[in-house]
């Protein structure tokens, strides 16, 4: 495995073979994806932690998530990588839609775990709102409840590493990179989704809040040819709650865009 540099933003990549971008999300990093990372043998895998996130210092200004998108798409050239399968989560699914838009990129495949649209108004208010608190108070607060509300309770009670990974994962975060992100997100538009041409997979949670399987049926509305898979008794954290059932559906739809 090798870590790569690109100015603030910091990569793990390994393997060979056909690449696969993975975009973790809000409060995530690079290690959403690591019980996924067994069932990727055969492919040249790079986990990027965005700018404010994980390892990655965050720059100065506003970063939004069109910007965002830019910065992984920069960096993929940097690692000489000109088409991509694109796995996303939470936050990430939105850039993967953008990246997947972009013409000026060949997108493989596309698969969305937990898969988010455009934020309504409330939701716009909400994050702002999350944004202050990380910054007024710091993210133990946020952790706590994140950890908890967005797990399943199925998945609580049978394994409670789970919401602990979830908690640690947002403890590490520094609050400013965490209330810069939520407020990208505040201010996401939609994806140009009739320019997304490539085969698109969503992995939905039967009892996510965030991204109910409503909002992953609504994409699947917006994009050509796309299909939802629902993981029964999962929240959110799909890719920790249900590691297996994620890893088995990302190889087949990768296999199947190959």
């Amino acid at each position: 495995m090798a870590e790569l540099r690109m100015g603030s933003m910091i990569a793990e990549r390994s393997g060979e073979g056909p690449a696969v971008v993975m975009i973790h999300g809000l409060g995530g990093t690079s290690n959403t994806f690591q019980p996924q990372m067994a069932a990727l043998n055969g492919f040249d895998v790079l986990r990027p932690d965005l700018p404010g996130a994980g390892r990655s210092a965050l720059r100065p200004g506003k970063p939004g998530l069109q910007a965002m998108a830019q910065d992984v798409k920069d960096m993929m050239r940097a690692a000489g990588i000109s088409r991509a399968h694109l796995v996303g989560h939470s936050m990430g699914t939105l850039i993967c839609q953008y990246l997947a838009a972009d013409r000026d990129f060949q997108a493989l495949s596309l698969t969305l775990f937990g898969a988010i649209l455009e934020p309504p108004e409330a939701a716009r208010a909400g994050l702002k709102d999350r944004a202050a608190a990380a910054r007024e108070k710091g993210m133990t607060g946020i952790a706590d409840a994140v950890s908890q509300a967005s797990v399943s309770a199925a998945s609580r009670n049978a394994n409670p590493v789970v919401p602990a990974f979830v908690r640690e994962s947002l403890m590490r975060q520094d609050p400013a990179g965490y209330a810069a992100h939520c407020e990208a997100l505040s201010g996401a538009q939609a994806a140009d989704h009739a320019a997304i041409a490539c085969p698109t997979l969503m992995i939905a949670g039967s009892d996510d809040p965030v991204a109910p399987v409503a909002m992953a049926q609504e994409l699947k509305r917006r994009i050509t040819g796309a299909t939802v898979e629902t993981l029964s008794g999962i929240g959110h954290w799909m890719t920790m709650e249900d590691p297996q059932r994620s890893a088995d559906l990302l190889r087949q739809h990768l296999d199947a865009a190959a």
